[in-house]
């Protein structure tokens, strides 16, 4: 059973397993980067998810891609292993919104791996997070006119 933390009015707050993608692009470390931004242009995402076996080994972004294209490299023959952060930092299905978007803030990244466990379940990014704000308005504490 998943648990969340409540919020000071007694609701559940809302959390990344709420708005997660579960549909992710996953790559191997050993995949050329076209491949993989293929992929990714094809599934309409910005990250792709790298995998050694059911190991999360890192992360593959648009970023990372654009910095690759931009320095010369040869995309069709260079590895995903080379473009990708290694051990990207994760989240589980219970962190909330606001702890996920704190998180990806203050270390500058838009993409989020969601795993339970050793296991991926899925992916959040900053556009997630904030549409998940936008229709569900922060409620204001107080009494009104």
């Amino acid at each position: 059973m998943r648990s969340a933390k409540v919020a000071e009015d007694g609701r559940r707050a809302f959390t990344v397993g709420d708005v997660m993608h579960t549909r992710v692009v996953l790559t191997s470390p050993d995949s050329p980067m076209s491949e993989a931004a293929a992929e990714m242009v094809r599934e309409r995402v910005g990250s792709a998810l790298v995998m050694q076996g059911s190991f999360l080994a890192g992360i593959l972004t648009e970023r990372d891609v654009l910095r690759a294209a931009g320095s010369g490299t040869d995309l069709t023959t260079v590895q995903v292993s080379a473009w990708m952060t290694k051990d990207p930092q994760s989240a589980g299905p219970d962190t909330t919104l606001e702890d996920a978007a704190q998180m990806m803030l203050l270390n500058g990244f838009r993409h989020l791996p969601i795993m339970e466990g050793r296991q991926v379940v899925g992916v959040v990014s900053l556009r997630d997070l904030f549409a998940a704000r936008i229709s569900r308005p922060p409620q204001r504490g107080g009494a009104t006119p």
